[in-house]
This record gives structure tokens, sequence and C-alpha cells, in this order.
């Protein structure tokens, strides 16, 4: 009928119905379920949604103050993380091997500009290491706040990580300061 399911099932031994293929005549939607959960629906205007799709968003949830070379950048505030990949406030453990997009946005306060200075944020990858970089010399005066951001689609294989690190070379050492305002996330693209 016009809103009944039709349905293909792939059952074993210990359940009859596992995974299966139904079509929701009522929505027009098209669902795959594998393990017993929705991996995968169709709605009837073409729409996939994959809501098991591995998927992270943390911010900073407040003022990482005075780093200095080498500092991991911390986000203690998850706003969601699709299959708990993300741990210990700033690595991303990759749950299967693909490609994974990932965006950081990182304003670092203060940067000092003595000497012959350059200020960099990396996303560091079991694979490679992809970052920002800038030279603060030429600027007149210390910055009251520079913003680095990075989007890659990075190559990543089943238990690798990725996390966020600030590297500095200037003569002021230790005086800059993650903003809160900062985010890192990610997801399975393909």
């Amino acid at each position: 009928g016009t809103g009944s399911h039709g349905r293909i099932s792939f059952g074993d031994s210990g359940d009859n119905n596992i995974g299966y293929i139904t079509y929701d005549h009522g929505a027009n939607a098209m669902s795959v379920v594998t393990n017993a959960s929705t991996a995968m629906t169709i709605s009837s205007a073409g729409e996939v949604t994959k809501p098991l799709q591995p998927a992270f968003s943390v911010k900073a949830n407040a003022t990482q103050s005075n780093i200095g070379d080498s500092t991991t950048i911390l986000f203690g505030a998850e706003t969601f993380d699709i299959g708990s990949n993300f741990a210990s406030d700033h690595t991303f453990t990759a749950p299967v091997t693909g490609k994974y997009q990932l965006n950081v946005g990182i304003r670092i306060d203060n940067l000092d500009i003595t000497g012959d200075p350059y200020h960099a944020v990396t996303i560091k990858t079991s694979n490679r290491d992809y970052y920002h970089l800038t030279s603060s010399n030429v600027w007149d005066s210390d910055a009251n706040y520079y913003f680095f951001s990075i989007s890659v689609l990075a190559d990543m294989d089943a238990s690798d990580t990725a996390y966020i690190v600030y590297n500095e070379n200037c003569s002021q050492a230790d005086q800059a300061d993650v903003n809160d305002s900062s985010y890192f996330s990610g997801f399975l693209a393909c």
C-alpha cells in the first residue's frame, strides 16, 4: 500500500533481519540497515543522510595561556562526536581507512614580532603534517590576534590520529594565547 514498507532482509542464524533494505512508500524514502542500525537513508528528493558516518566538531572551552613552541592545542567542548572517535581534549582517531576532511580555525592572541619570528599552526596526522605559517616581523607591533585556518582532505588509515600543534620561533617565547573561539572538525568523506 501507499503507506506500507517494502523490505529485502538479510538474516542469519542469530537474527532474521540483522541487515535489510527498506522502502517507505509513505515518505518515498529508502534506507539501508546494517547490524540492526540505519546506516543510510535516501529521501524522496534524493538527499542522502548517513547517521553513523564518523564526524566530529569541537572547540576550545577556555583560553590556553602563554603557550610556547610545540604546544598541543586543547579542545574541551564537543559540539558532536559521531562514533566517539575524538578523545583526550585533542586527538581524533580514524575508525576506518579513508579520506577525511579536516578543518581547523585557531585564533592566537599576543603574537610577538621581536627578532626573526614565525608562528605556525599544524594539523599533525600519522601520515603527514598540514600547516599555516606566518612571519610576524613584517608587522609594526605585536599582533593582538591572528587567525590561522587549515582545510585539507587527509589520507588516514584505521587508527591513525590527527591533532593540532602551535609552533613559534620568537624572542618573547611563551606569551601567545589560544583564544576560546578556536575550533577543530572533521568527517569521513570517502
